[in-house]
């Protein structure tokens, strides 16, 4: 059963993973905003900066994983074959 409720956290494929980081990025943007009127200025600019340039990162990562785990499954799938 746990594994089972395990499988929904795991990202599958490349929409799952860009509906992950839009949320992120809307996330990201909220807080960005209140940043900025919580922290007038330059402050509050460079928070905003670093909020959404954290989505970038992320989002990068999780692409990175995905398109890693494909290529680990292809690469289990030729050695399996070639046994």
């Amino acid at each position: 059963m746990l594994r089972k409720i395990g499988r929904l956290f795991v990202i599958k494929n490349r929409f799952e993973a860009f509906v992950i980081i839009y949320a992120l990025a809307l996330g990201a943007t909220s807080r960005g905003s209140s940043y900025l009127q919580e922290y007038p200025g330059i402050g509050g600019q460079l928070l905003f900066l670093a909020t959404t340039g954290a989505v970038f990162l992320a989002g990068a990562a999780i692409l990175d994983s995905l398109k890693a785990k494909k290529e680990l499954a292809e690469l289990r799938a030729e050695l399996a074959n070639a046994k």
